[in-house]
C-alpha cells in the first residue's frame, strides 16, 4: 500500500500543477479593461479589452456578447437603465492598452454609444441631496466568447483618454469650512511661459471628486492636441466647489442678487496656483464656465476686471438685473465670448446673456462676442445631426468642441480679417 501511494503521488502532483496552470491562465484572462471616453453629452464606456490565452491574428466581433449592470448605493437607478446588453460593433487584435496590432494576446471590442443610451454611461445624475448631481456609479461588464464559452467579468483597469493626463489630487483650503478640490493638466512640452485656461463646472458637477468636474462635460477636450495647438501648450485648471458656485452662505442659490460664498476663496485659490507656478504667463489667463460656472466666471471678472485676459462663458446663469451699470462699465474692455441657446429653459437668455451682452455693447465694448444658437444639436452627425436636439441648456457643448464662430449678428468673428473659432480667438487675447 505504501508503494502504491508513492507511485501515485508524483502523478497527482503533475495533475495538480497542470490544473493550477490552466486555472491561473483562465483566471487571468477573465479580467477586462474598459476604456471610458468623453463625448459631447458626457462619458461612456466605449471599448472593452480582453486578455486571451493564446496569440491571435484575427477576431470576429460576432463571437462576443456583452452585458452591463449599473448600480449606485445612493440612488436607485431605473430598471430600464440599470442593466442591459451592449452592442458590439467591431473587434480587433490589440495590446493591453487597446492599441491595434497585427498579432497579439488581447482583443478590443468597440461598443455602441449614444446620447440616448444610458446603459453605456458610467455616471448617473441624481437628485438625492446626499449625492446630488453627476457621480460615478458601480459599472460592471460581463463578456462571453460564444465559441469557447469563456467569460470575462472582473474589471482590472480603467483607461480614460485625456482625463488620465490630469492630476486629480489638488486641494485648496479656503477656511475651516470650505476646501476646493481641483484638476490640473500640465503641458508636457511648453515655452518658458504658458497660458492658463480655467474652467468652472456647472451645478451638476460639485463635490470633492474633480474627475467629475472634467468628465461630466467634455472639459478634458481643453487638453486635446487641437485646442492645445492654438495656445502653444496651455495649463488647464478645473476647480471644483463642494456644492454649487451660486450658493450663498445659507446654501441657497443666488443668481447675483446677493453674494455667493465661494468667489473670494476661488480667486485666492487661482492666484495661489499662479503664484506657485511661475511658468504661467500672467498676461494670458482665461476664465470660463457653464451655467453655475458661467455665473462664477463673470463674477470673478466683475471682481477683478484687470486680472483675466479673456472670458468664455456658456449658459450664463448670472441675471442681468443684478448687475449695475457701473459694473457693466467696469468690464467693457475685458474680452468675453458668450455662448447660449435660444431654447435654454434653465438659464433663460432674455434674463441673462442677451441683456448682459446688449448692455456691454451699449457701454462701448469692442471685443465682446455672442454666439446664439437656435438649439444644441448633435455635432458628430452620428445621432441625427442638426435634427437631434440636446437639452437647450447644454450650450457648453459648443465651447468644449470649439464650434462657436459666429457673432450675434450671424457673421463670423474675425481677427485681422480672418474668421476664427472661440478657442482661436481666445488664444489671441493678451493683457
Amino acid at each position: 500500500m505504501k508503494k502504491t501511494t508513492q507511485r501515485i503521488t508524483p502523478f497527482l502532483l503533475l495533475i495538480t500543477a497542470l490544473f493550477c496552470s490552466v486555472f491561473n491562465a483562465f483566471s487571468a484572462s477573465s479580467e477586462y479593461t474598459v476604456i471610458v471616453e468623453a463625448y459631447d453629452w458626457g462619458p461612456a464606456v466605449s471599448k472593452v479589452i480582453l486578455g486571451l490565452d493564446k496569440s491571435v491574428k484575427v477576431v470576429d466581433h460576432k463571437d462576443y456578447n456583452v452585458s452591463a449592470t449599473r448600480h449606485s448605493s445612493c440612488v436607485e437607478i431605473p430598471a430600464t437603465q440599470a442593466s442591459g446588453s451592449r452592442s458590439v460593433v467591431f473587434a480587433y487584435v490589440s495590446d493591453q492598452e487597446g492599441k491595434r496590432v497585427a498579432e497579439g494576446n488581447y482583443v478590443t471590442l468597440v461598443l455602441a454609444v449614444a446620447p440616448n443610451l444610458p446603459i453605456s454611461s458610467p455616471i448617473f445624475y441624481s437628485q438625492n441631496p446626499k449625492c446630488r448631481g453627476n457621480n460615478w456609479i458601480e459599472y460592471k461588464l460581463s463578456v462571453k466568447d460564444n465559441k469557447s464559452n469563456q467569460v470575462w467579468d472582473k474589471e482590472k483597469k480603467r483607461i480614460v483618454p485625456l482625463m488620465d493626463q490630469f492630476d486629480l489630487s489638488g486641494n485648496y483650503k479656503v477656511d475651516d469650512s470650505i476646501t476646493l478640490s481641483y484638476a490640473v493638466y500640465t503641458p508636457q512640452v511648453r515655452a518658458s511661459k504658458s497660458p492658463l485656461i480655467i474652467w468652472l463646472h456647472g451645478g451638476g458637477e460639485g463635490g470633492s471628486d474633480p474627475s467629475i468636474a472634467i468628465i461630466g462635460n467634455k472639459v478634458v477636450n481643453y487638453a486635446s492636441p487641437e485646442i492645445q495647438s492654438y495656445f502653444g501648450a496651455a495649463y488647464v485648471l478645473a476647480p471644483q466647489c463642494p456644492g454649487a458656485w451660486m450658493h450663498n452662505k445659507k446654501g441657497i442659490t443666488t443668481h447675483g442678487k446677493e453674494d455667493d460664498m465661494y468667489n473670494q476663496g476661488l480667486m485666492a485659490m487661482i492666484k495661489n496656483f499662479v503664484r506657485t507656478h511661475p511658468e504661467i504667463d500672467q498676461s494670458r489667463i482665461y476664465v470660463g464656465g457653464c451655467s453655475n460656472g458661467g455665473y462664477m466666471a463673470l463674477r470673478l471678472i466683475l471682481a477683478d476686471p484687470g486680472y483675466f485676459a479673456a472670458g468664455y462663458i456658456s449658459a450664463l446663469a448670472y441675471q442681468s438685473q443684478y448687475i449695475t451699470d457701473q459694473q457693466i462699465n467696469s468690464i467693457r474692455n475685458v474680452p468675453i465670448w458668450f455662448v447660449h441657446a435660444k431654447d435654454d429653459g434653465t438659464t433663460i437668455p432674455d434674463k441673462t446673456v442677451v441683456p448682459v451682452y446688449q448692455r456691454l455693447k451699449a457701454a462701448g465694448a469692442k471685443n465682446v462676442h455672442f454666439t446664439f444658437y437656435d438649439h444644441v444639436v448633435d455635432l458628430s452627425g452620428f445621432y441625427g445631426g442638426e435634427n437631434y436636439y440636446f437639452n437647450g441648456h447644454w450650450s457648453w457643448i459648443y465651447s468644449h468642441s470649439n464650434h462657436a464662430k459666429l457673432d450675434y449678428d450671424g457673421y463670423p468673428v474675425k481677427i485681422k480679417n480672418k474668421p476664427v473659432t472661440i478657442m482661436e480667438w481666445m488664444a489671441a487675447q493678451k493683457k
